[in-house]
């Protein structure tokens, strides 16, 4: 359930793994062993959020889940070679990893886009969770799930909540390629007592189940921005039949594929641009 609530901006293993087989160009990243889930790091999180620029209901939903979390898990910092424009868009739009997954046939995953920053999601085995973005910028975003579990594992549904801090940095090398650092911290709060005892039990098994997930998600998410530099029509091609995502997202998606695409060109050209007249005249001293 943990990792469920999760699933618009992690994808389950197996699914990432199915795409990467799929893309020709495998994406770099930086994996760190594990996540951390010291009391230390969930103080520093909490304290660092922005809670003056949150509405009253997203500070109080945010506070009932981080204050007392079930599971608290920071995943392994991943730095990948990504376009900006293209991490921030599918950091806002999780539901394009979802078509993607859909159309090539490795998930399950059902989303719904229900307004500008809220999605629901279903994994297809029992669990259900709506997502909000309430809070969003370039360096950070602040997810708030609230979902439920009624799968074959349980007698009865069991409720629970997730907040979910993402937060990224840009470098640009003499290039002129973008690296992006991401974290992820998640806070998840369940409901019941015998779901809260085996989450504490099985945390470890939990915690590094969603490293994974996270490591493979930002891998991939690098190849969308690779495949969108190097073969921009077949992604525009790949934007216009995802299922699952609004027309509207899918031109917006569409759009920031050309942009790519233009600046990967652009930097082409300038890498081919002649010497200027000084330096070929020192070359010939």
């Amino acid at each position: 359930m943990a990792l469920m609530f999760a699933s618009v901006i992690s994808a389950r293993t197996a699914s990432a793994q199915g795409l990467r087989d799929r893309f020709s160009i495998i994406g770099t990243s930086n994996d760190a062993d594990t996540g951390t889930a010291s009391v230390e790091r969930r103080d520093q999180v909490l304290a660092s959020l922005p809670m003056k620029r949150l509405t009253p209901d997203a500070q109080q939903r945010i506070m009932a889940i981080a204050s007392s979390p079930t599971i608290f898990r920071q995943l392994p910092t991943q730095a990948i070679s990504c376009d900006r424009e293209m991490f921030l868009f599918i950091a806002r739009n999780p539901e394009v990893l979802v078509g993607m997954w859909d159309l090539m046939g490795v998930t399950q995953v059902q989303t719904q886009r229900v307004a500008p920053y809220q999605l629901d999601a279903s994994d297809g085995s029992g669990t259900h969770c709506r997502v909000d973005l309430v809070y969003g910028d370039p360096q950070l975003h602040i997810y708030v799930a609230d979902g439920y579990y009624d799968g074959k594992l349980v007698p009865k549904s069991i409720d629970g909540r997730g907040v979910f801090v993402f937060r990224s940095s840009y470098a640009t090398s003499a290039s002129g390629e973008t690296t992006v650092t991401g974290t992820l911290d998640c806070f998840v709060q369940l409901d019941s007592l015998g779901a809260d005892l085996i989450a504490r039990t099985l945390s470890g098994f939990i915690g590094r189940s969603a490293d994974n997930n996270f490591i493979e998600t930002a891998r991939f998410v690098s190849q969308i921005s690779e495949a969108s530099r190097r073969n921009p029509q077949s992604m525009i091609d790949l934007a216009n039949r995802l299922p699952q995502v609004p027309r509207e997202t899918q031109q917006q998606f569409v759009e920031v594929i050309k942009h790519v695409n233009r600046r990967q060109h652009e930097l082409v050209q300038a890498s081919r641009q002649p010497r200027t007249a000084t330096a070929a005249t020192a070359d010939h001293r």
